[in-house]
């Protein structure tokens, strides 16, 4: 095993911006439309403050345990330490199992979705989509191929196109604002109803796809300078600027667009912005969201590289995985393989309903899972262990469970994809246990 070590180079600046841009990239472009048609009007936009309440609640739970344990890995860590002993490896290595095939998903639905998107610049087939897709996968990988200082640098300049971009369209709506679009309620549509709960549930899965990201610093716990101090106030500080981000986004296309049409739009951004400053701005609109979408998937890949490099560090994983560039110090092999995985998926898959897939198969090990954990660690080692300790403890861990249960729920058919992922990891788990002297995942 190498004995290099990762480097605490990464401030509250670069980690919050690592966070946005991780949580800000094609999904409220994509998935608007799906929440207004889950919801059937413009009161979509309280599927978006749920999303940003349950961020919120489990943003509490993410800062006492990314305190309290800054190491790479972020979950993977916290599930072996909360839990402790062969549960705590059993849920750690479930963790591991479905990192294998989700995070290299998630990567791909980004690529997949910024492939789309280029279609309204340039009209492209099935196949040319494709390519565009997985060579996005190639160029992150590359341009995340590099010490940890330079890719902080590069984080804030994206984050800084991010920002700007957002605050472009929130203005172009806010001006253009119209309230006969953005409060054309139907009728009854606040009855309070199961179809009602339905459909807000339906959308919500969508708007909290959008919010995840507002972690990504506990993956990289490692590398982060006074994490004590640093990882909590860069998730909060996250969680609120994209919140306010979304929802004025989301406010001023309701007040631009009819709900209507928003329904009927592939490109809800282009459309928006070309009804408000015409045809050429929304190219340039498209351009942006293009850029945003780039500047997510740079993070998100940057975050997940850092997990299997965490496990094999301690044993659980393949040991090439725990490797270090010889100069400029990260995991390389982690992310070489996690680039290679995700550019195979991005040319095997389609958008479709990938969305709910993902949702279902994190929520049980990595969210829910890791709350109960919380609650197992502070009642075997005390509050004193926590750096940073939550108000009104344990309310916004159980508030956190409940919503998370809601919304396994209201992913339908695709929470059994959960299942059988997590079903799948116990028996390979079980069968490594009991029949291998080594290691092999």
């Amino acid at each position: 095993m190498s004995e290099q070590k990762l480097h605490r180079e990464l401030g509250l600046k670069e980690a919050t911006a690592l966070n946005m841009i991780d949580m800000v990239g094609i999904g409220p472009f994509i998935v608007v439309p799906l929440v207004v048609g889950a919801m059937q009007g413009p009161h979509a936009i309280f599927a978006w403050v749920a999303g940003a309440l349950l961020a919120f609640f489990d943003a509490f739970i993410w800062a006492e345990l990314g305190a309290a344990m800054p190491q790479a890995g972020g979950t993977y860590v916290f599930l072996r330490e909360t839990y402790g002993g062969k549960v705590g490896k059993m849920m750690s290595f479930l963790f591991i199992w479905q990192t294998i095939i989700q995070a290299p998903l998630v990567v791909a639905s980004g690529a997949i979705g910024f492939a789309k998107y280029c279609t309204y610049i340039v009209p492209l087939d099935a196949i040319q989509q494709k390519m565009v897709s997985g060579a996005l996968v190639i160029i992150l990988t590359a341009l995340l191929y590099r010490r940890v200082t330079s890719v902080g640098k590069l984080s804030v300049f994206l984050w800084v196109c991010v920002v700007a971009t957002m605050l472009w369209l929130i203005f172009g709506g806010m001006t253009n604002f119209n309230p006969a679009y953005a409060f054309d309620y139907p009728e009854g549509a606040f009855d309070m109803s199961w179809v009602f709960a339905a459909g807000l549930g339906a959308a919500s899965v969508k708007t909290v796809y959008s919010y995840l990201g507002y972690y990504n610093v506990c993956h990289l716990g490692a590398e982060i300078r006074e994490p004590e101090k640093i990882i909590p106030k860069s998730i909060f500080i996250s969680v609120a600027g994209i919140a306010v981000l979304y929802l004025s986004m989301q406010l001023g296309i309701l007040g631009v667009i009819p709900w209507q049409e928003i329904v009927k739009s592939d490109f809800i951004v282009s459309t928006f912005v070309e009804k408000i400053y015409g045809p050429t701005a929304a190219t340039v609109a498209t351009v942006l969201v293009l850029l945003i979408a780039f500047s997510s998937l740079f993070a998100v890949i940057l975050g997940y590289s850092r997990i299997p490099y965490a496990a094999a560090q301690d044993g659980t994983f393949f040991a090439i995985f725990g490797k270090l560039h010889p100069t400029k110090n990260f995991p390389y092999v982690s992310l070489l393989v996690l680039g290679g995985v995700a550019f195979a998926f991005s040319l095997l898959f389609r958008l479709g309903e990938v969305i709910s897939s993902i949702i279902a198969m994190r929520i049980l090990v990595q969210f829910i899972g890791q709350a109960i954990g919380l609650m197992v660690l502070k009642k075997r080692v005390g509050k004193d262990f926590f750096p940073f300790k939550m108000p009104l403890y344990p309310l916004p861990v159980i508030i956190s469970i409940i919503a998370w249960l809601a919304l396994f729920a209201a992913t339908g058919k695709y929470m059994w994809y959960g299942v059988g992922m997590i079903s799948l990891g116990l028996v390979v788990y079980f069968v490594r246990e009991n029949f291998f002297k080594k290691d092999v995942l």
